[in-house]
């Protein structure tokens, strides 16, 4: 290695290292703040404490917030999962014309501001008169989940050898059991990660939710955005150490089931 290939190289772990640094510091702030006892964001704490963990079990609104976006996660995860995969395997399998575009359409929320695309679908919902929240939210969700689907079981399908298909049907399966035993096992992988990715976009969604909840029916961040307004206290820090652990925990459950290198290929 030359000299300038060594000075090359330092300069890009030193670039790497600042950049991780400039995104983690954040969340060990936060986390910091929501173990102290002040009532103000304070760092360092005059004293170390689970005050503000405590707290959240009679922390009015909260859970009832927690279930709802669990369930709308949970839900549009698993929808954007059978809609994403059809929508893909009729991409690269179809030959018709259009089919980049349409990709490019099914991927477009993420390139959209979610501002824009909230208020698209609050005029969307009220030319066609569903004014349900519940309702409304579960369809706005399936609607920003579904492109990390797309996007990454079509790259696992660009790797897939389709013959194998016919050669489990040449060996006695049906189409339904060479998908199951074949397509599917070959996909897991990249369900899982889509899977990942969507149910945590979901539960950390803001710019769209808002435009589809009421009183009765509140997301996670609606409901926080609602306690800084009310009372910015620590409390929030702790909620959001909560989701900072949500994360790690469904990244520590990737790397068990795939590893974190199989994830990072799609």
């Amino acid at each position: 290695m030359t000299a300038s290939e060594r000075i090359t190289q330092a300069l890009m772990w030193v670039i790497a290292g600042c950049a991780v640094i400039f995104l983690l510091t954040p969340l060990v702030v936060t986390v910091a703040v929501s173990f102290g006892n002040s009532a103000v964001f304070t760092l360092p704490p005059p004293e170390w404490s689970l005050r503000w963990y405590e707290r959240l079990a009679n922390t009015r609104g909260l859970w009832p917030s927690i279930i709802t976006s669990v369930q709308i996660a949970g839900l549009s995860t698993l929808i954007s999962l059978v809609l994403g995969t059809l929508c893909a395997i009729a991409i690269v399998r179809g030959r018709f014309p259009g089919r980049d575009a349409i990709a490019t359409f099914l991927v477009s929320p993420l390139m959209l501001p979610g501002l824009v695309v909230g208020i698209a679908m609050l005029q969307g919902f009220r030319l066609i008169g569903l004014r349900e929240a519940w309702t409304s939210l579960l369809i706005a969700h399936v609607v920003i989940t579904m492109p990390y689907v797309v996007r990454t079981v079509l790259a696992a399908l660009s790797l897939f050898d389709f013959t194998l298909l016919d050669a489990a049907r040449m060996l006695g399966c049906s189409p339904a059991q060479a998908v199951r035993r074949v397509l599917v096992p070959a996909l897991g992988p990249a369900f899982l990660t889509s899977g990942m990715f969507a149910f945590l976009a979901s539960m950390d969604n803001y710019p769209v939710s808002i435009f589809f909840t009421d009183a009765w029916t509140k997301t996670l961040p609606i409901q926080m955005l609602q306690y800084v307004e009310e009372r910015p206290d620590p409390t929030i820090a702790a909620i959001s150490a909560g989701l900072i652990l949500l994360a790690v925990i469904v990244m520590i459950i990737g790397d068990r089931l795939v590893g974190l290198r199989k994830l990072a290929d799609f």
